[in-house]
C-alpha cells in the first residue's frame, strides 16, 4: 500500500493536520475526503483527525484507500516494461482493446490485468491514464491509485509528458520535419470517425521522417504529440495526404504489408508521481511492423 510521510517543520508547529496535508500533499479534494472517511491519517503512529494540532518533529503518515476493479479475469498475455507499487507500464500488443465496452465486454487489457493481479495475489483498481486504439501497439500506462492517475493527468495538461510514436505512412512528406497544428472533431456523434474540422479541439502533432523507402512509396516517421486527441496521429497524417499504412478508417489500408495500422507508441517520458524521478521508457517495434519495414526496404521474397 502506498504511503506518504511528512516530518513537521518548526514553522508548521501548532497547525492542524488538515492544513499540513493541504500544504504538503497534492491530493484532490475527492481523494482527501476518501482518506478522511477511511481514517487513513496517522500522527506518530496513532490515527489522527483533521483538527488535531501538530508539533515540530511529528511524523504524519497518510495511506491511500484500498480499491479493486471487478472485471472478469482472462489469461491474456501481457508484456510489462516497468512496474512498482504505484505504476504498471505495458507494451500493449495490437488487436487488444484497452477497456471493456458494451460491444467488447471481454478480451481487453482490463481483463488481462485482473488475471495478472489474481496470479500475483494483488488487488488494486485499474486506472488507465493513457489510451491506445485497439490496433495501435506500444506503451500503455496503468496507475494503481488515484493519486498517480491525477498526477499523470496534471503533467499531461502542462505538456510535461512526452509521447513518441513510430509509424509507416503512405507517400513521401514534403519536409523532413514538420508540425501539424489543426483542430480535430467528430463530424458525426454516432460514428467513431474523427476529422480536421472548424470548431474541433486544438491538436498538435510533430513529425520527423526517419526513412523514405525506395521500392515502394512509403515513409517511416517519428511522431511526437503535444495533445492527445482520439485518433490524432491517424487523422492528422491522413489529412496531409500521408495516411498510416494499414489504417482502413483513414485511407491507408494495404494488406500486402500489414493488416492493421502500422502505429506504435515507442517512447514515453514523464516524472514518476511518487518518486519524483524521471521515467524514460521504450518499447521495441513489434514483429508485424518490423516485417512491413523489411518488405518496404527489400521487396517481397520470391
Amino acid at each position: 500500500m502506498t504511503k506518504f510521510q511528512h516530518i513537521v517543520r518548526a514553522d508548521e508547529a501548532g497547525e492542524e493536520v488538515r492544513e499540513i496535508m493541504r500544504k504538503n500533499f497534492d491530493f484532490s479534494s475527492r481523494l482527501r475526503n476518501r482518506i478522511k472517511k477511511n481514517k487513513l491519517v496517522n500522527l506518530n503512529g496513532v490515527q489522527a483527525e483533521g483538527w488535531h494540532r501538530v508539533s515540530e518533529g511529528d511524523e504524519l503518515t497518510i495511506e491511500l484507500p484500498e480499491e479493486r476493479s471487478n472485471f472478469e479475469p482472462q489469461a491474456i498475455p501481457l508484456s510489462p516494461v516497468y512496474e512498482d507499487d504505484d505504476l504498471l507500464i505495458l507494451n500493449k500488443q495490437p488487436g487488444l482493446i484497452v477497456h471493456p465496452t458494451k460491444g467488447h465486454p471481454m478480451n481487453t487489457v482490463a481483463n488481462a490485468l485482473m488475471y495478472y493481479m489474481e496470479q500475483r495475489g494483488e488487488s488494486w483498481k485499474i486506472r488507465f491514464v493513457n489510451r491506445l486504439d485497439m490496433d495501435t501497439s506500444g506503451l500503455l500506462v496503468v496507475a494503481k491509485n488515484a493519486y498517480c492517475q491525477n498526477e499523470y493527468t496534471e503533467q499531461s495538461k502542462k505538456n510535461l509528458v512526452r509521447k513518441t510514436y513510430t509509424a509507416i505512412v503512405r507517400g513521401y512528406p514534403d519536409s523532413e520535419e514538420g508540425t501539424i497544428d489543426l483542430p480535430i472533431g467528430r463530424p458525426d456523434p454516432v460514428m467513431v470517425h474523427r476529422a480536421v474540422m472548424e470548431g474541433g479541439a486544438p491538436s498538435v502533432t510533430h513529425y520527423k521522417v526517419l526513412e523514405r523507402f525506395e521500392k515502394y512509396p512509403y515513409s517511416l516517421v517519428e511522431l511526437v504529440l503535444e495533445t492527445g486527441r482520439t485518433h490524432q496521429i491517424r487523422v492528422h497524417m491522413s489529412h496531409i495526404g500521408h495516411p498510416v499504412l494499414g489504417d482502413h478508417l483513414y485511407g491507408g489500408e494495404n494488406p500486402l504489408f500489414i493488416d492493421r495500422q502500422a502505429l506504435h507508441a515507442t517512447r514515453l517520458s514523464f516524472t514518476h508521481p511518487i518518486k519524483k524521478e524521471p521515467l524514460n521508457l521504450e518499447a521495441p517495434l513489434p514483429d508485424d511492423i518490423l516485417k512491413a519495414i523489411d518488405y518496404l526496404r527489400n521487396g517481397f521474397a520470391l
